[in-house]
């Protein structure tokens, strides 16, 4: 599931400013009440570079229709913010791809605010997007991402986790 697409009943874990865990929430809660909580994105590369963006299904509750250079989704109780992309992975796009955890960051969120760990996976395999959350998906290079998302509705948080994702200099 993506950061703005919960099941209700889908729980978290409640972290503090530090990232460690106070208790298990429901996401909803967590979402409602501003309580930090962990995701999972993954910035998808194939092996020429390029970066999958996908465009959200339109029957998905929170930002239907928006582009996204990532995929991403709450860290379950128990789960490390790799095992989240991983799952993520398999999840939203049908692959199974080792994933680098590269970064996190406390997003503020346009739902409110969480810990966001960013992933980078290189993905070899044939995408077979769940068209539950996924509409559509392509890949771009840098170049061509930046001419074109200018006109694209973007989900808030992953435009900017990517951008961080690029200025995090390796």
């Amino acid at each position: 599931m993506s950061p703005l697409v919960a099941d209700a009943g889908e729980q978290v874990e409640q972290v503090d400013a530090d990232d460690r865990v106070m208790r298990i929430v429901r996401r909803d809660d967590a979402v409602r009440e501003g309580w930090l909580h962990r995701v999972a994105g993954v910035v998808c590369r194939d092996v020429r570079g390029r970066i999958l963006v996908n465009r959200r299904s339109s029957g998905v509750p929170w930002f239907p229709g928006t582009y996204a250079p990532l995929i991403a989704g709450a860290v379950r109780p128990g789960e490390s913010y790799a095992q989240a992309a991983g799952r993520e992975l398999r999840e939203e796009l049908g692959v199974d791809a080792p994933v680098r955890h590269l970064f996190k960051f406390i997003c503020s969120g346009a739902v409110g605010p969480y810990w966001f760990g960013i992933h980078e996976a290189v993905l070899t395999d044939a995408v077979v997007p769940d068209s539950r959350e996924i509409a559509w998906s392509g890949w771009f290079t840098l170049a061509e991402f930046r001419r074109t998302a200018p006109g694209w509705p973007l989900v808030p948080d992953a435009g900017e986790a990517f951008e961080r994702y690029l200025k995090r200099g390796d």
